[in-house]
């Protein structure tokens, strides 16, 4: 008598079942792939605008309040004369990034926004953010941008002239100032930092009111 050969069959269907489980996980798992990525390309459709500058210092002297270089008390006249002496007139202020992050977007958590300055259309300096900002899905979110750079490397004239180019910038007086910022936001995603693929133009004029 033969001997009674082995089904195989509980084996093949073993293998059929692991790999059932493993297609549906497979499928399950590129769904949920889809359904992570919509979510992270739609946090790189958060619109970012140029919303207003805040403080604005000239050689220590607040410009905020300023209309221009007649506005000056004796005190800081003396202050922006004694830079401009020394070679050096630094400037400092802060622009204000508005940040929207649509209802249909999820929370976005922003971690970099590397820019760079140009007034008049003249590139001046650049930085990034110092800490990271989240930005909570159907709200607007202020990000302010340091920005310090000294005025004389990018400008001349007369102490009047560069006191009223600064208070134009506070946008109370002076004259009209053209400001871009360019920047490149990074927003953190589920999948890791994604930096925009291109720089964001943000423009604006201000001043000479």
């Amino acid at each position: 008598m033969r001997p009674r050969p082995s089904a195989p069959r509980p084996r093949r269907l073993a293998w059929r079942k692991s790999f059932a489980t493993v297609f549906l996980l497979a499928v399950a798992g590129a769904l949920s792939g889809c359904a992570t990525l919509a979510s992270v390309l739609s946090l790189t459709q958060v619109d970012f605008d140029l919303e207003s500058v805040g403080r604005v210092e000239l050689a220590g002297v607040d410009l905020t309040r300023v209309r221009g270089y007649d506005d000056l008390s004796t005190l800081d006249a003396l202050r922006v004369g004694t830079a401009l002496a020394r070679g050096a007139l630094p400037l400092e202020l802060t622009l204000n990034v508005r940040a929207d992050n649509p209802p249909d977007n999820p929370e976005a958590r922003l971690v970099g926004l590397d820019w760079d300055l140009f007034l008049e259309g003249r590139r001046t300096v650049g930085g990034g953010l110092s800490q990271a900002f989240v930005l909570p899905s159907g709200q607007a979110t202020r990000v302010p941008v340091e920005v310090r750079l000294d005025l004389l490397e990018f400008f001349e004239g007369s102490a009047r002239d560069l006191v009223n180019l600064a208070a134009g910038l506070a946008g109370v007086g002076g004259q009209p100032v053209a400001i871009r910022l360019d920047a490149t936001p990074t927003v953190d995603t589920p999948l890791g930092p994604i930096r925009y693929p291109r720089p964001l133009s943000m423009g604006t004029s201000v001043g000479g009111s």
